[in-house]
């Protein structure tokens, strides 16, 4: 790969991390500006990232003079070297590097003018006036030196940014001599802006708190050896070998060795799983304590891990219409304050012989109301906060706009099995005539078999007698449609569907009554029928059934606790099975003998009336998923789930359902405040403006209290202790 830049994975566009971003409406501008260069509409600058993806074929110089304009920097070639599988390695961590001594430069810058500040207080009356003024000097230099610079450049360009209103706001008031309220202006925006930037930071650490579980080499066996090779060289079907305690490099088998292993990067389950030879592992799970050698299935890049990390990282670039609204109204907000500015500076000197001086002091306080910083923040940091942390939990929520969504919900369509069941038949009841000789003939028949039913029977079976061992069938012969024929110990049995009683010649009247009302009363219960018999009688029924799940019955009590209005189960089961399993569970409806395109009808007129989801495997139910305004999926990272649905349960169960949508409504009840509390602020300092009380600190605190309290509430998402 070219140490220029990066490919994004699946798409041909390239990423350079960017320095110098100091505001999340200045990157917003950015990007508008450089998406109106040849060959830019599509390119994203993300504030979040500080990450610039752009079409290869854009003239990179004009992007750097873009940036430039507002002091901010692409990293290229040598600075910009982090390979594809690197990305963690290098990339974030210098990147966050540089993020991190920067903000260390404007604390200290910051502390040295706030102590400069104080001292004109005290030195007051001691000082001649050109002392003071020089303490002030220093003060505002310190504080907002680059600031001033940017939005000078800004005003040459006729660019209207937070910049241009500081450096404007800052030249009027030295020049109508408000030397102290200068400084304190300069003073406050430096740490509105240092606010802006430890709100990001610190959403941006824990993203990188999970890209740290990415595995960093492999220890692979070649010709008996063990070789540490970087994780970006291992191959399919490499066998590489993990101590205890070490990270599993990608997903694979274990070819062999058995071992207690923590999937909670990949799943959120913090409780270690037992794994043996055979067994499917993921890359970033670490082995607890035996040692194991495993078969690498994928190389890295394709792994589980390495696709939750990218959909991560993906994810924060994506916009919400909410965010989409307020990058809009923003465009417009600042140009409309500059003109009441504007307005307020020439009206009443002009119209109605007020004092310049006093007016223009107020124009200039205007201008600071209308930095939009703290309302393009209000999304911005509790969307990344919401996935960051969901996605710790093992809720992986591929983008800001499906956890909108999900917040939003009202009505939720389960898959039955496999999603609210466990997707394998059990014996639910059984009814045994001849004790003796029951378990012994059906034990027989069915041990070699590999048909579901046959499994489900064999281990009730085994879980009703002490002895495993049966009596090896003779003459086993399938029976098309109806079930199988076998003899053991020298008598011939049949065992299978209510066709095999056909085979029952000499039983008494009386007993085949009895057997009759219980087929009759199995079958009303939902159950699938396993007949067990011989020519003189049947010896026993075994009523079967797909189970719920454990957890199931409770994650839909929670739900309707949570505030969605109804719980849809769509199956392709009979209506006897169906109406069990609905009723088992609680969902508030169910249809039952679905076709796959009729789930799809159903979702699809579920969506004409509420907000709908759909719950699947990703496999089976990938229609259906892919119609809902949002699809959930479940199934520990696989690659169908991860393709077709918009938020994939890691954990392979519904148990952190509930959790998500908690989650996603607290973030838009949060992101909802924020919006409130920027624009309230706002109003009130601008309607201080009629009596002429705004000043340029009321003005400037205005902007920093709605920052302070948007960075606040959003970053409060990531505190909590998450469920395991």
């Amino acid at each position: 790969m070219n140490n220029n830049n990066s490919k994004t994975p699946d798409s041909p566009h390239v990423e350079y991390p960017v320095e110098g971003l100091t505001c999340a409406n200045c990157a917003r501008e950015m990007q508008e500006a450089i998406q109106k260069l040849e060959y830019g509409s599509d390119a994203r600058l993300s504030f979040v990232n500080r990450k610039l993806t752009v079409h290869p074929s854009v003239d990179i110089s004009r992007i750097e003079h873009v940036l430039k304009s507002d002091g901010a920097r692409l990293v290229r070639n040598k600075e910009h070297n982090h390979e594809q599988g690197h990305d963690h390695e290098h990339g974030s961590d210098s990147h966050h590097g540089h993020s991190h001594d920067g903000n260390q430069l404007i604390k200290w810058l910051l502390g040295i003018a706030v102590i400069l500040y104080l001292l004109t207080f005290v030195l007051n009356s001691v000082l001649p006036q050109p002392l003071l003024i020089s303490l002030y000097i220093i003060a505002i230099v310190l504080s907002g030196y680059s600031t001033f610079w940017r939005g000078l450049n800004n005003l040459i360009h006729l660019k209207f940014n937070m910049d241009t209103l500081m450096t404007v706001a800052l030249t009027g008031a030295v020049a109508i001599g408000e030397w102290k309220e200068a400084t304190l202006v300069a003073i406050l925006f430096g740490v509105n802006e240092w606010l802006e930037g430890y709100g990001m930071n610190r959403a941006r650490k824990s993203i990188e708190a999970l890209l740290a579980n990415a595995p960093k080499e492999a220890a692979v066996l070649r010709n008996g050896e063990v070789i540490h090779v970087p994780i970006s060289d291992l191959r399919v079907g490499d066998l590489v070998r993990v101590r205890a305690g070490e990270k599993i490099p990608s997903d694979g088998i274990i070819y062999e060795g058995n071992s207690a292993v923590n999937e909670a990067a990949i799943t959120g389950e913090s409780i270690p799983v037992t794994k043996k030879q055979g067994d499917a592992v993921y890359g970033g799970s670490v082995n607890a304590d035996g040692l194991l050698d495993i078969r690498i299935e994928k190389a890295y890049e394709d792994s589980s891990l390495a696709k939750i990390m990218h959909l991560v990282q993906e994810a924060q670039d994506s916009k919400t219409p909410t965010e989409l609204f307020i990058d809009k109204f923003a465009k417009y907000y600042t140009p409309a304050i500059m003109i009441a500015a504007l307005l307020v500076i020439l009206i009443p000197p002009l119209l109605f012989g007020q004092p310049w001086t006093k007016w223009l002091y107020q124009g200039l306080a205007i201008l600071i109301v209308g930095c939009p910083c703290s309302l393009v923040l209000s999304s911005p940091i509790a969307l990344v906060s919401g996935m960051t942390r969901s996605a710790r939990n093992g809720i992986l929520i591929k983008g800001g706009i499906h956890l909108e969504q999900l917040g939003k919900i009202d009505v939720i369509a389960f898959d039955k099995t496999g999603t609210l069941t466990q997707g394998v038949p059990s014996v639910i009841e059984e009814v045994i005539y001849d004790s003796e000789r029951f378990y012994d003939v059906a034990g027989s028949l069915e041990q070699s078999s590999l048909h579901p039913l046959a499994k489900a029977v064999v281990r009730h079976i085994k879980g009703q007698r002490e002895s495993n061992l049966f009596p090896e069938p003779l003459q086993l012969t399938t029976l098309p449609g109806s079930g199988i024929q076998g003899e053991v110990e020298g008598t011939t049995f049949w065992m299978g569907s209510e066709d095999i009683l056909v085979h029952v010649l000499a039983a008494d009247a009386e007993h085949m009554d009895t057997v009759k009302h219980d087929i009759h009363r199995l079958k009303e219960q939902g159950l699938t029928l396993i007949i067990t018999a011989d020519e003189n009688g049947v010896l026993g029924l075994l009523g079967l059934a797909d189970t719920i799940r454990p957890e199931t019955k409770d994650v839909i009590k929670q739900l309707h606790q949570a505030g969605i209005t109804q719980t849809v189960m769509l199956t392709g089961d009979h209506e006897q099975s169906a109406r069990m399993i609905a009723a088992e569970a609680g969902v508030s409806s169910y249809y039952a003998k679905l076709l796959p395109e009729q789930k799809v009808e159903q979702i699809k007129s579920l969506a004409s009336h509420w907000k709908v989801a759909m719950v699947g495997d990703g496999i089976n139910d990938a229609p259906a998923i892919a119609t809902a305004q949002l699809g959930i999926a479940m199934g520990k990272g696989t690659d169908s789930a991860m393709e077709t649905a918009d938020i994939v349960l890691m954990q392979d169960h519904l148990g952190k359902l509930p959790s998500a949508i908690h989650m996603a409504r607290r973030v838009n009840r949060i992101i909802g405040w924020n919006i409130g509390i920027s624009l309230t602020l706002k109003a009130i300092a601008l309607l201080l403006t009629i009596p002429g009380w705004l000043t340029l600190w009321i003005a400037i605190l205005s902007d920093m209290g709605a920052t302070i309290i948007v960075t606040l509430l959003g970053m409060s998402i990531l505190l909590g202790k998450d469920k395991s």
